[in-house]
């Protein structure tokens, strides 16, 4: 399996445009996050796998799970899938991850907070995976 980061150019490009600043998402929680990269892995059962890994500074240890799954579904319908608009068509998994922090993709670091569900993507919805 191969790995390639597509690192948001084309999602980035659009921000830097102008002089623009990077694009803040307010989920619903009222964290805000960033994009921090995207990454594109092939080779996976069905399609392609797209991590999309966002950081929000403001995310703790020990945050409500209720809370912190509606945030990233919400990445996953609003700005994942915006931004993978061939999804569907080639049967990729989206993995929407967020980190108080930006880290090394792999690399473990136990001072940051990183959750992250899987969603397989039908009738232009976001549905979550059971790992």
């Amino acid at each position: 399996m191969t790995m390639v980061c597509v690192a948001a150019i084309a999602i980035a490009a659009g921000a830097r445009q102008g002089g623009a600043q990077e694009e803040r998402l307010v989920l619903p929680s009222g964290l805000e996050a960033g994009l921090q990269e995207v990454l594109r892995q092939e080779g996976g059962e069905g399609g392609p796998v797209l991590r999309f890994r966002y950081v929000a500074a403001g995310l703790v240890r020990g945050a409500d799970l209720t809370v912190v799954s509606a945030d990233l579904e919400h990445l996953c319908n609003a700005h994942a899938l915006p931004n993978a608009p061939d999804a569907e068509a080639e049967g990729a998994t989206i993995i929407v991850s967020l980190g108080s922090a930006a880290t090394e993709f792999g690399v473990p670091d136990p001072d940051v907070v990183q959750v992250f569900e899987a969603y397989r993507v039908e009738n232009g919805t976001c549905i979550w995976e059971v790992f």
